[in-house]
């Protein structure tokens, strides 16, 4: 009789189960409409004409300076930098995230057992003891699954993936940001080091007119105002060539941080930008700009993952279904407070569990809302950085524009500069040169050549600019 109320209930038990199911099918899935992103973007660039014959950067984009010691410089920083190093750790814990959301789409088994052993006595009369013991134990495996039929388990899972894509992208960014520092960084290096020589050899030569015009006023020929304003000059001379090696050690320092070394004993072998060559960069169209950017790419990916995100907390308002199953063997074999089977042998069990929260005091509704907002909030934060992708690209296209247009004035104003010291230096050795002349046209000399030399550190500066700002041949 109590077997066939067991049979009986799990009859009910196998209804209940089917019942919840066909509820399950009932209501679907629950999916968001998914907020998408801009793509109006401009049909070309503004300043884009300037840079006919070149190409999207490739993804060894340094290269095309030609030089070997900047090759080098780069592979270290791949290497041992530290940013770049934490960046590939943060990539590594998204993926570990990624895998465990995905557990959750199957089913979980455990493995159990146990041993518990019972013993007792009882007073009998006349002055007997009854005793008795027991030993019951049990062995079994149980499966867990939560079926996922509003996708909260999915989506929570699609939130992961795209999570750690977006960290590949961000990890990509960091690595682009690195190559145009240690690029830059060389290079400011490289400049200051031709700074110094050419204020060494303004210094020389001021020394030189200084020894003329102390030997005109030795000879009576020259006033002392002219022979303290060259004594001034020259020390000013010495004062910029100081404050110039001290900007190099600085920059070869910062360059040693990047690289992920200590600055001490720290050097490198190049001395001038002359050899250095300019690589041929140019965009394609914006709209690929999309999809070379890693920051771009960072943010898509986030505003997806939001949106998969808000999917799971509208599901997680609805029922949750969660089917249970277990097998072994244990002693006794159906133990219960009123049928017991007693012996060792198989056993089984199967359940289903439903369920849906009544009253959280608006709690789930809380975590959607927020999720919608976090959604809008990366909305907002990728068409920001396509717009700044697109005012990178245009700063450094205008920037080599404008470079490029006043090269040639560049040039005329150093060898024109160093025709009129020359021709002044002379005549004023010869004694028929005014000192003011001279002074002014040394002054204009060194001028020229510093800002020359800066010239090309700003052209080198924005072909970096460019080649990072078109995302340095990353590709999604």
């Amino acid at each position: 009789m109590k077997t066939c109320s067991r049979y009986e209930s799990s009859t009910a038990a196998r209804g209940f189960v089917t019942a919840s199911l066909c509820a399950a099918l009932t209501y679907g899935c629950v999916t968001g409409t998914p907020l998408q992103p801009p793509r109006d973007v401009p049909g070309a660039f503004e300043h884009g004409a300037t840079s006919r014959g070149g190409q999207w950067p490739a993804q060894d984009w340094y290269r095309g300076f030609g030089s070997d010691e900047l090759n080098k410089l780069v592979e270290l920083a791949v290497a041992n930098n530290s940013d770049l190093s934490a960046a590939r750790e943060r990539v590594a814990q998204a993926d570990a995230r990624a895998r465990q959301a995905g557990a959750a789409l199957l089913p979980s088994v455990s493995g159990n057992a146990n041993a518990n052993y019972l013993a007792g006595s009882t007073p009998k009369p006349p002055g007997q003891m009854g005793s008795g013991h027991e030993l019951d134990w049990f062995a079994v495996l149980s499966a867990s699954y939560e079926v996922d039929f509003w996708g909260r388990n999915r989506a929570t899972a699609q939130a992961a993936r795209l999570a750690a894509r977006a960290s590949g992208a961000e990890r990509d960014t960091v690595a682009l940001t690195l190559l145009g520092g240690v690029a830059e960084q060389y290079f400011q290096v490289l400049a200051l080091r031709e700074r110094i020589a050419i204020a060494r050899a303004n210094s020389e030569a001021v020394s030189k007119v200084l020894a003329a015009v102390q030997a005109r006023f030795d000879a009576g020929v020259a006033n002392p105002v002219d022979l303290a304003s060259q004594k001034a000059a020259f020390a000013a001379t010495r004062i910029v060539v100081s404050d110039l090696e001290q900007s190099e050690v600085e920059a070869r320092a910062a360059l040693a941080l990047l690289l992920g070394r200590a600055p001490e004993n720290f050097d490198v072998a190049g001395k001038s930008l002359d050899p250095l060559k300019e690589p041929a960069v140019a965009p394609g169209l914006p709209a690929e700009l999309l999809t070379r950017r890693p920051d771009i790419a960072a943010a898509e990916a986030n505003l997806q993952a939001a949106n998969a995100n808000l999917a799971a907390a509208r599901a997680a308002m609805l029922p949750s279904l969660t089917l249970t199953a277990s097998g072994g063997v244990q002693n006794p074999v159906l133990p219960g407070t009123i049928n017991t089977i007693s012996g060792a042998g198989p056993s089984g069990a199967v359940a289903a569990n439903l369920t849906q929260v009544i009253f959280d005091h608006g709690k789930l509704r809380a975590q959607r809302d927020e999720t919608l907002a976090r959604e809008r909030e990366l909305l907002a934060t990728y068409r920001e950085a396509v717009l700044a992708a697109l005012v990178d690209v245009e700063k450094a296209l205008s920037a080599l524009e404008h470079l490029k247009a006043v090269e040639e004035f560049q040039r005329v104003n150093v060898n024109e500069s160093e025709r009129a010291f020359e021709g002044a230096r002379v005549r004023y050795e010869r004694g028929s040169g005014d000192f003011l002349t001279l002074l002014e046209l040394q002054r204009t000399l060194y001028a020229a050549r510093d800002q020359f030399t800066q010239y090309k550190l700003a052209r080198l500066h924005s072909l970096v600019a460019l080649c990072k700002a078109l995302g340095g041949g990353w590709s999604a």
